[in-house]
This record gives C-alpha cells, structure tokens and sequence, in this order.
C-alpha cells in the first residue's frame, strides 16, 4: 500500500469518526404566550426562532416549556424538572398571569428571581434572558407602573438580557391577535420570533 493511499485512509477514518459540536439549547420558559395559546406548537415563536437559526446555520436545539395559565409560582414549582436537560440560553417569560389576576407584585419578583437563581445554580454558564412585560391600565395606575418595573430590575440586578417588551408591535394590534385580544396569531408570533431573535441571535 502506497503512502499517499494510507494517507487517504487515515483521514477518511478519521472523518468518520469525527462528531459536530453539540447544538446549544435554547429553553423558553413561560405561559400561554411561549406555548403558543390557540396555534400549534410549529406556529408559536420558539419554533419559529428554531427554524429562522438553523437556516442561519446555528448548531441549535429549542425547547418550548411553555405552559398556558403559568403564574411565576407555578414556574418556580416545575422548574426542578424542566432543568434535567442543558440548558444554554434560559428564556423567562412568566409574570404576565400574575398582573393579569393582581397578584401581589413582590411574590411575583420574588418567584423571578428565584427561577433565575436555580437556573444559575444548575447552569452556572447559562446565560439568562428577561421578557419584559405589561398589564393593562385597568388593573391601576401605580400596580401598571410597578409592574413594568420588575423585569428591567431583575435582568439589571442579574446582569441578564432584557427583551424590553416581547409583544412590541403586536399587543393591541386586533390583526396580529386572536379572537381574545391577548394571545398573538401567526401573523403576531412571527413578530414575536423577530423581536427575541434581535436580542438573543447576539448571545450566540
């Protein structure tokens, strides 16, 4: 056998074995916002942000644990079990439901928090995001006000990254929502996918 074809057989063994690097997970952790309330699971923009990365060409992996109705107690609650997985880059979409149903806001802030401190715990190198949220003005002047405080707080003290509203664009829009007025439709959560992807397409 010739150098040159031992060569050749050396590095088409060595192609063979060689494994690409493992995707980075990207976990969205909400409600019915991330679960993709009244569509299906391909239609909400986790998946779409997916799909958008990989046609990029990013070795990626989402995982959508959104869950319809969540309060950030019901998060903290069911955390334990969602982070048996690797989790890369940890989305946070709750407390909507809490300002929606008057919850007192410094349990809210407090449940945050305490998402984001076994997050850390698990995935030291995890990298942390905040999706900013707002109530309606019916719920009051000073809870509206206090309550779009939180979420820049928490990434502040955290040093995580704030999507400053994840429904910019879409909340109130009666074309970009289903019949609720609350939960985007297709056409929304493409919007959606845009404004998460700007924030976390950098962390990549």
């Amino acid at each position: 056998m010739s150098i040159v074809v031992k060569k050749l057989l050396i590095i088409s063994i060595l192609t063979l074995f060689q494994t690409s690097p493992s995707p980075k997970v990207i976990l969205f952790y909400g409600d019915s916002l991330t679960a993709g309330y009244g569509l299906s699971t391909e239609e909400a923009f986790p998946a779409l942000i997916e799909k958008r990365l990989i046609q990029k060409g990013k070795a990626i992996k989402v995982v959508n644990a959104g869950l319809s109705g969540e309060t950030s107690a019901g998060g903290l609650n069911r955390l334990d079990w969602i982070l048996k997985q690797p989790v890369d880059i940890f989305v946070l979409e709750l407390g909507a439901n809490d300002g929606l149903r008057g919850l007192p806001l410094d349990q809210t802030q407090k449940n945050l928090q305490g998402i984001i401190d076994k997050v850390a715990a698990k995935y030291p190198n995890a990298k942390i995001v905040i999706a900013g949220m707002l109530v309606p003005p019916n719920m009051g002047p000073d809870y509206t006000a206090s309550f779009r405080k939180i979420f820049p707080e928490i990434a502040k003290k955290n040093k995580a990254t704030l999507i400053p509203f994840l429904l910019q664009g879409v909340a109130g829009d009666e074309k970009l929502n289903i019949a609720d007025g609350i939960h985007p439709n297709v056409e929304g959560h493409k919007i959606v996918a845009e404004n998460v992807l700007k924030v976390i397409e950098p962390l990549l």
